[in-house]
């Protein structure tokens, strides 16, 4: 007798129950105040209401737009920086290269709150605390040692011969890097732009501790604040989480091909 039935129940079991929370944060986002403590709870929004979405929009856009700049700053600076070194690690083998992929996998290892306030001590000196900047180069700590490993990955698998052929064409390590290496490297770009915007988009720590109380606050210190000073609405707390997830879910659904195959690179050799 096939199992195949009966696996394919199990899985689309366990994904109901994983995905539960979210369906449950969209059913409460378009519940009626007046329906949140029935007891029972309905399953479903059988007096749907807007009003969640219409706080959303009058009150937390700021918000959203500030973590949209400050994730796409962080793709960018993260890209900036990893590319090269990853190219560098991988094909000009630098002297220490070895150490140097050592100390990028130590620094995923430390905490983000002892980071958070060694960025405090030195934004406090430098007048950046409460800026965007500040939160892009603090969100691109996170991302650029697992940046650089995965750039590092796919160039690996890049023929040598395609960059001797360019160097036999004239081109030096730059423009080789730039007109060859880069292009080939779609998939990892992707794949670290999709994660270094993750990461800054539902980053807490760096927020309430570098930007707590300022002008430019990303989403994640809107729910916060939100949560704190509306604690019964919880329709509008949900439908802001709702809009929160948005982007991210978009891209990456979007991008995922490329993930996949920027993920797994490198790890078969031919």
């Amino acid at each position: 007798m096939s199992t195949r039935p009966l696996k394919t129940a199990l899985g689309l079991l366990l994904t109901a129950i994983m995905l539960f929370p979210v369906y449950w944060m969209l059913n409460v986002s378009l519940t009626r105040d007046q329906d949140m403590r029935k007891s029972p709870p309905d399953l479903f929004p059988v007096h749907g209401t807007l009003e969640g979405y219409r706080a959303v929009l009058d009150q937390q856009l700021p918000y959203l737009g500030t973590s949209l700049v400050i994730g796409l700053g962080t793709v960018a600076l993260t890209v900036a920086l990893a590319a090269p070194a990853g190219y560098a690690l991988a094909k000009l083998r630098p002297r220490g290269g070895g150490m140097l992929s050592f100390l990028l996998l130590v620094a995923q290892m430390i905490p983000g709150i002892i980071m958070a306030m060694g960025f405090y001590a030195i934004y406090l000196q430098l007048g950046l605390l409460q800026s965007v900047p500040g939160l892009i180069v603090a969100d691109s700590t996170l991302a650029v040692p697992f940046a650089v490993l995965i750039f590092t990955a796919f160039m690996s698998t890049i023929p040598g011969e395609l960059l001797q052929a360019a160097q036999m064409d004239g081109a030096h390590a730059l423009r080789t890097f730039w007109s060859v290496v880069l292009p080939m490297s779609r998939n990892s770009v992707v794949t670290v732009s999709l994660f270094a915007f993750l990461w800054s988009w539902s980053d807490f720590i760096f927020a309430s501790t570098l930007a707590g109380g300022g002008a430019h606050e990303p989403i994640t210190l809107g729910i916060y604040h939100y949560i704190g000073n509306n604690n019964q609405q919880w329709n509008a707390i949900m439908a802001t989480a709702v809009v929160a997830s948005l982007p991210a879910t978009v891209i990456l659904v979007l991008a995922q091909r490329y993930v996949a195959a920027g993920v797994t690179a490198g790890a078969v050799k031919d």
